[in-house]
């Protein structure tokens, strides 16, 4: 079966953001939750949108404990804080730990029975849609505005459980540019190459469908030709570019999966807080290697979006062209490149290995990995 599920509405361009009103308004939601984060704060972006909310006298109370790497326990810290609120929705301001954050809120709200969120592991049988969410990104990588997953730490075992459910989609993305320009540029850099993850291994997972094909091609085009100038100078040419790529990306991975990149990430990001797009970027090249047999003529594809001349050569020689391109794009923007470089010690190694292995996304990956496999590919990118 192939099922395609997108949000209801979405808006994209400079300034969208005061479309939220329009969207408040017209849904006559009476009180909103804002979820965000301190950081966004601090740096004036949640102000920005404050002052929509402000402008149009639009109510609402903030929940800005957003983490990183959000736990149970900060999700159960914001389903109280909606619990007192008085709201009938939610705002999420913010990266994808925030919208996970917000995700979480809303499904357990109208789910009640799995407050202990340990239970949305996989594919929870929730029965009600969440509580509708309008959700703002504020980075250029993750895509969770647009996706039907979210990840949240069991900080009991240090595992990321990643959750997925038809029923946590956003109701509404609005995917302004101008709310990106407070990324340090190392983070525009991470999140980037998150965003080209997604779409790679989108683009060759076991469920990839001629429609993801379609957005992921797009993305990791857009990806190959404005990261760069984002990193550099925060340039809104790039950036606007980059807010679409990321977000087409998760148009299609959302509907498809994804791969061993992701189960490999996700016990880096659990066990020693790397952020979920430095330790993707890292892991990239080689799982690409790993998969090459797989996914030959994809490779190929791949290459020509990154902007490769294949021109009479073989598949082998334009997949590993694919791949190098790929590293390339990471060492331009920045990226460490191997798990020395982050302090991951390679006595760590083996405990990684066994809880990929584990990990939903598996499942996805092109070609079949048991335990030695995933652990021979952390060995080659230490």
């Amino acid at each position: 079966m192939s099922r395609f599920i997108l949000n209801e509405t979405s808006y994209f361009g400079i300034g969208i953001r005061t479309e939220l009103a329009t969207e408040m308004k017209t849904r006559k939601y009476k009180k909103a939750l804002l979820v965000s984060d301190k950081v966004l704060t601090e740096c004036g972006v949640l102000s920005k949108v404050k002052k929509v909310l402000d402008d149009n006298n639009i109510v609402y109370s903030e929940f800005l404990d957003a983490k990183q790497n959000p736990t149970i326990k900060n999700c159960h810290d914001g389903i109280e804080a909606f619990k007192s609120s008085g709201a009938d929705c939610i705002i999420a301001v913010g990266g994808g730990s925030v919208i996970d954050v917000a995700k979480a809120i809303g499904i357990v709200i109208n789910n009640p029975e799995f407050h202990d969120i340990k239970s949305l592991e996989g594919v929870a049988p929730t029965h009600t849609k969440s509580v509708p969410i309008i959700a703002l990104p504020t980075t250029c990588g993750t895509a969770a505005e647009v996706t039907i997953n979210y990840v949240i730490i069991d900080e009991s075992v240090n595992r990321k459980m990643v959750c997925v459910d038809p029923k946590d989609i956003p109701l509404v993305a609005i995917v302004d540019p101008e709310l990106m320009t407070s990324m340090p540029n190392a983070l525009i850099a991470a999140t980037g190459m998150d965003a080209l993850t997604h779409a790679i291994e989108g683009y060759i997972t076991k469920g990839a469908h001629p429609i993801s094909d379609m957005f992921e091609l797009k993305s990791i085009n857009l990806i190959a030709k404005h990261l760069r100038g984002a990193v550099k100078d925060k340039n809104m040419i790039d950036l606007e570019a980059m807010s679409i790529a990321q977000y087409v990306a998760g148009m299609g991975f959302s509907n498809v999966g994804l791969g061993i990149v992701h189960s490999m990430a996700h016990p880096l990001g659990a066990i020693f807080d790397i952020p979920h797009g430095v330790a993707n970027a890292i892991l990239l090249p080689n799982v690409m290697e790993f998969n090459m047999s797989s996914s030959i003529d994809k490779y190929a594809e791949i290459a020509c979006a990154m902007g490769e001349y294949i021109r009479d050569i073989s598949k082998e020689e334009a997949a590993k062209i694919a791949v190098e391109a790929v590293r390339k794009l990471s060492k331009d923007v920045g990226i460490p490149q191997s798990l020395k470089d982050i302090n991951i010690k390679e006595s760590d190694l083996p405990r990684l290995a066994k809880d990929a292995l584990k990990d939903v996304c598996t499942g996805g990956n092109p070609k079949d990995v048991n335990e030695n496999d995933i652990l021979e590919i952390y060995k080659k990118t230490y």
